[in-house]
């Protein structure tokens, strides 16, 4: 049973990634009837969450009990790229506990199932706090007098690398919110990042902590909307560019970076031709080998006549800090660069923070699936599909 007292662990519906405010904001305008479903993996061997359900479910139940409150709707209401229709939609909005089921895995090995299942509208900002919430009530349960110290230890020798006059132009952004250790542990990280590294700190993709401390939120879009265009374009072997260009009709030039391994690389590089090398700003990094996708994109950029040194590089695959100025040291002066650091920043106390994801495997009745090129990644529940989406986008099935 849950502990009496429970102490909320999200306070604010700001507390998520910024990329879950405006992929809303493009199902709102262009797919307010999707339906969809999400399902939770954790790929730690052996860790037992089955103790937390309960604790887990109060949480989430507190969860939906928030509200936007006006000051968070103004500060959205800022952004040059949120639209006043869709902060009045969000004045009306709260998360539903009906579209969301805790309970153990009838497998009886220690794992959990989290489904999240209703309409995309209403359900894509559960994603990151019910991560947040597994994360913190699995730390609280399991480490209840934390080595803060021994975080705060680590946490200073990276920035004091990342310091170092080589790099000084090396910039990094918190990306952490879905496996950090706490939600206060978080904002400590980020207020000494703040006070150590200053300009070297673009942002954070955490809303609710980019408002509080006049920091730029940061974020453009995830795989579950590329996966969703599987089942909402078209044309499946068209979904990638439809989901590029819907996309770009929302934010007309804003926002502009994309990400590049829903269908894996070599299918995006087929897809993202001259028309889409212009038009976006930029591509992410989120699985395989940085170094090999780096060299690739400048390279495709190159040979579409585009200068790679007016595009943008950011990199976001489990990364460290030795690993950012290993990269950074390949890159630069080669194109712009920018790094997003998650749980090396704010679950590195010591303890061996949690792999956990939820992803969407539906949409519309019909299954969706990400391509990853770190096969691990990849997350279906209708290995048929699977291997449709392969034969259609020509990518093979790792050996």
């Amino acid at each position: 049973m849950p502990p009496s007292g429970l102490v909320m662990i999200i306070r604010s519906l700001l507390d998520t990634d910024l990329y879950k405010f405006t992929m809303m904001q493009v199902v709102l305008h262009h797919f307010p009837q999707a339906q969809v479903e999400y399902r939770f993996k954790c790929r730690n061997a052996g860790v037992d969450l089955t103790p937390y359900v309960d604790e887990i479910r109060s949480q989430i139940t507190q969860l939906c009990q928030l509200r936007f409150t006006d000051d968070e709707l103004n500060y959205l209401r800022g952004l040059r790229f949120i639209k006043s229709d869709f902060v009045e939609f969000l004045a009306l909005f709260h998360l539903n506990e009906k579209y969301v089921q805790v309970l153990p895995s009838a497998k009886g090995n220690g794992e959990i199932e989290i489904i999240i299942k209703g309409p995309w509208l209403h359900t894509i900002l559960f994603e990151i706090p019910l991560l947040a919430i597994v994360n913190e009530v699995y730390f609280r349960r399991t480490q209840p007098k934390p080595d803060l110290a021994e975080g705060r230890r680590r946490l200073q020798a990276k920035l004091e690398l990342l310091a170092a006059p080589p790099y000084v132009d090396c910039v990094i952004a918190d990306y952490g919110t879905r496996r950090r250790f706490s939600c206060d542990w978080q904002e400590e990280v980020l207020l000494s990042m703040r006070d150590a590294i200053g300009p070297q700190l673009a942002g954070t993709s955490n809303v609710h902590f980019a408002r509080l401390h006049n920091m730029t939120p940061l974020g453009t879009m995830a795989h579950e909307y590329l996966q969703a265009c599987q089942a909402l374009g078209p044309r499946l072997r068209d979904s990638q560019v439809y989901a590029l260009e819907r996309w770009a009709h929302e934010y007309r030039g804003d926002l502009g970076i994309a990400l590049s391994d829903t269908y894996g690389f070599d299918a995006f590089l087929r897809d993202f031709d001259l028309y889409f090398c212009k038009l976006f700003d930029g591509v992410r990094h989120d699985s395989g080998d940085p170094f090999e996708w780096g060299e690739r994109m400048i390279a495709h950029y190159a040979a579409n006549r585009v200068d790679p040194r007016g595009k943008t590089l950011i990199f976001s695959d489990a990364l460290d800090i030795p690993k950012v100025i290993e990269l950074y040291e390949r890159f630069r002066g080669r194109c712009k660069l920018a790094f997003g650091v998650g749980t090396n920043l704010t679950n590195d106390l010591g303890y061996k923070p949690l792999q956990i994801v939820i992803k969407m495997v539906r949409c519309n009745g019909q299954p969706v699936a990400k391509l990853s090129d770190t096969p691990e990644k990849t997350m279906c529940d209708d290995p048929g599909y699977l291997s449709y989406l392969r034969q259609v986008f020509a990518v093979q099935a790792p050996a």
